[in-house]
């Protein structure tokens, strides 16, 4: 079978499909691989990075597309090269199946498979294709570092002849995986962590780094079946409120990662909270995208607001795009393995299999 992956669009996406080391993998499980010339230059692997492996690059990427029978993708293509995918190939990425169903409703009408790995399963046989936790593990430690650069003052306590700095206050709002990773982060360089979350089992989990959990009454009923955080109570969100107004007073670097799927982001760190922050204080929002945990966010801006800096990119993991490509290139991996059927070298759309039933855009 043929496999390909082509060039995503560079100013919104920098991350690759498929690397040279598993593109290694691709072939010796039996495909036949083909990428445009440049593929991966961007991250520093050069067109012999996968000659030497047996891929072949070529120049026009409509020949790629037309003879390829499976393509992966980070997300969506663009719509010019949607028009170039025909009856009975297989799409693979990340394609934000809620914000994007038209489009992939037109795919299915075309006869296109389409798997979008967003929708995976919580289960134990998912985990090696899990794109949003491994994704995520890497954006809450890298929305940390971004925070960190911004705010004026040093991280640890220091204690010297002159004095002592104590050490910075942080809150991680969401203990998702994104979360989790920001609270190690910010323990690792020195900083005092606080941490809440709308699911009780996240108590546990953020304790056993370090961080202090703020608890708000009512927690262990928002939880969904698949591990995700739900939509809170009126009665649930009020509570919360008035426990960050007063916690906000005295914290420096706030982390926002709340994100309920296929869902606007919550609005957490809202205006009149921001009267209790202090001066100098910042805000790393990784919800942005999804509109953002804070009232003032905006996607790829720095605000301002009563002395409190407030960032959230369109896409961080652009800033650690070799790191991201390593982990989603095996994620995608591991799924199409488990979609391929080597014995009869064909995929086998299995519906009984949960992971491809789940994933599968019907």
């Amino acid at each position: 079978m043929h496999l390909t992956s082509f060039l995503e669009n560079k100013s919104i996406e920098k991350r690759l499909a498929i690397t040279p080391e598993i593109a290694k993998k691709y072939i010796s499980l039996g495909f036949k691989l083909s990428l445009p010339n440049g593929y991966g230059v961007h991250l520093g692997f050069n067109d012999e990075d996968y000659t030497n492996l047996g891929v072949d690059i070529l120049s026009n990427e409509k020949d790629i597309i037309k003879n390829a029978d499976i393509i992966i993708q980070i997300g969506l293509p663009e719509d010019d090269k949607l028009t170039l995918l025909k009856e009975n190939q297989t799409l693979v990425g990340s394609f934000n199946a809620f914000l994007n169903k038209e489009k992939l409703d037109n795919l299915k009408t075309k006869k296109i498979n389409c798997f979008s790995l967003e929708l995976l399963p919580r289960i134990t046989r998912a985990q090696s294709m899990d794109i949003l936790s491994s994704q995520a593990n890497l954006a809450g430690y890298k929305g940390v570092i971004e925070a960190f650069q911004v705010y004026e003052r040093a991280i640890p306590m220091m204690m010297t002849a002159a004095g002592t700095i104590p050490a910075a206050k942080v809150l991680v709002v969401g203990a998702g995986v994104a979360g989790l990773q920001a609270i190690a982060t910010a323990k690792r360089m020195g900083a005092v962590v606080f941490a809440t979350d709308v699911r009780m089992a996240s108590k546990e989990q953020v304790e056993s780094l370090g961080g202090k959990f703020l608890t708000v009454e009512g927690s262990e009923n928002l939880e969904t079946e698949g591990g995700y955080a739900k939509e809170a109570s009126e009665e649930f969100k009020k509570k919360q409120e008035e426990l960050l107004s007063e916690t906000l007073k005295k914290i420096d670097i706030i982390i926002c990662t709340a994100l309920i799927p296929g869902r606007e982001a919550p609005k957490i760190i809202k205006e009149e909270m921001f009267k209790n922050l202090q001066q100098g204080s910042v805000i790393y929002d990784l919800a942005a995208i999804q509109g953002g945990n804070t009232a003032f966010t905006e996607v790829d801006k720095v605000i301002e607001k009563n002395g409190v800096k407030i960032l959230g990119e369109a896409n961080i993991l652009n800033k650690l795009p070799v790191s991201a490509s390593n982990l989603f290139a095996k994620n995608i991996f591991n799924f199409v393995s488990n979609l391929y059927d080597k014995e009869n070298k064909k995929l086998n759309i299995n519906l009984e299999d949960e992971i491809i039933e789940k994933t599968l855009i019907k």
